[in-house]
């Protein structure tokens, strides 16, 4: 049973970073698409970034690109995101998602994910 774990959330001023991490445990990393996902109150939940299996392929949101990177390291069996530059608008629960996929480019859609972690929550004051 595949169980993903995230950390590294908490509140940061404007302008600040912070990096999440999402550990998978149960199956075997290396062959599983990751992505974050994240929900603002009153909000749907929406796509951050995801990362292909051999983490040369990413996708970003335009709403994240060149402040967001997403990584891997498959001998800790864990995902990254590192945020930079952060935005009050960035505040959300923030998802690690994981499937099983072939070694092509991640899916981005909410649907293609089965698995999710409990969410860490990020807050940006201004």
């Amino acid at each position: 049973q595949v169980q993903l774990a995230e950390s590294g959330g908490g509140l940061v001023q404007a302008g600040g970073s912070l990096r999440l991490s999402c550990a998978l445990s149960g199956r075997t990393f290396g062959s599983y698409a990751m992505a974050w996902f994240r929900q603002a109150p009153g909000k749907e939940r929406e796509f951050v970034a995801a990362i292909g299996r051999n983490g040369v392929i990413t996708f970003y949101a335009d709403s994240v690109k060149g402040r967001f990177t997403i990584s891997r390291d498959n001998v800790k069996n864990t995902v990254y995101l590192q945020m930079n530059s952060l935005k009050p608008e960035d505040t959300a629960s923030y998802y690690c998602a994981a499937e099983p996929f072939g070694l092509g480019g991640p899916p981005v859609k909410e649907y293609a994910y089965t698995h999710w972690g409990q969410g860490t929550q990020v807050t940006v004051s201004s």
